[in-house]
């Protein structure tokens, strides 16, 4: 059975339990300190030298990096290949939208670790990152109700969290309808679950 080195309050890991959880894939989890930085520590620096959560083992195979164990599960363990098609086309739509997701987007993860944990970080810096990255997707989802293929993908499951969490960081987001009709298309797929700061569709 798949394991996931997981934290409930960590966006990145949550994209994994998200995905998991619609795809109806069962795993091991295993809980991570992330606040007191667990995954600092030694033995967790044995199995992902940057010192980042999550870490996701297969068998023998094990990841790090949200984006790239999306890639994998969705090759994975998605049977339709519909949310990360064989084409390259389709991959390259989606690709460059697990980089936003893994970067620009988490100028919002940085701001929420200033916010809630007071990291010692740029907020002004991260605010104006966040609001660049997200008027960018709302004008992007003018006229779309996904980011790509016109149906949910894993690059609509690695933007999501930190988009979805950008008030705890201080974000506004009441400027971007169209974000916010997006993440409530998000909350209605089936199998999506909550995490801390993301309800339920209301």
């Amino acid at each position: 059975m798949p394991k996931l080195y997981d934290c409930d309050i960590s966006g990145s890991c949550y994209k994994i339990r998200l995905f998991l959880n619609i795809l109806g894939v069962a795993y091991d989890a295993v809980a991570v300190d992330f606040v007191n930085k667990e995954h600092k520590t030694s033995p967790y620096l044995a199995l992902n030298p940057f010192g980042e959560i999550p870490i996701f083992e297969d068998g023998e195979l094990r990841l790090r990096d949200a984006q790239a164990i999306l890639v994998y599960v969705a090759g994975k363990y998605d049977k339709t290949r519909q949310w990360f098609p064989e084409d390259a086309t389709s991959q390259g739509k989606i690709a460059q939208w697990l980089s936003t997701g893994g970067g620009e987007v988490m100028n919002a993860a940085a701001a929420r670790l200033v916010k809630v944990l007071s990291y010692p970080l740029d907020l002004e810096k991260l605010h104006a990152g966040a609001n660049r990255v997200f008027k960018i997707m709302d004008d992007h989802l003018a006229h779309r109700q996904f980011l790509e293929l016109d149906r949910p993908t894993i690059a609509d499951i690695a933007c999501f969290p930190y988009t979805a969490l950008a008030g705890e960081g201080g974000i506004d987001l009441s400027a971007y309808k169209n974000v916010l009709a997006w993440i409530e298309r998000i909350k209605r797929l089936p199998g999506f679950i909550p995490m801390p700061g993301i309800p339920v569709a209301a």
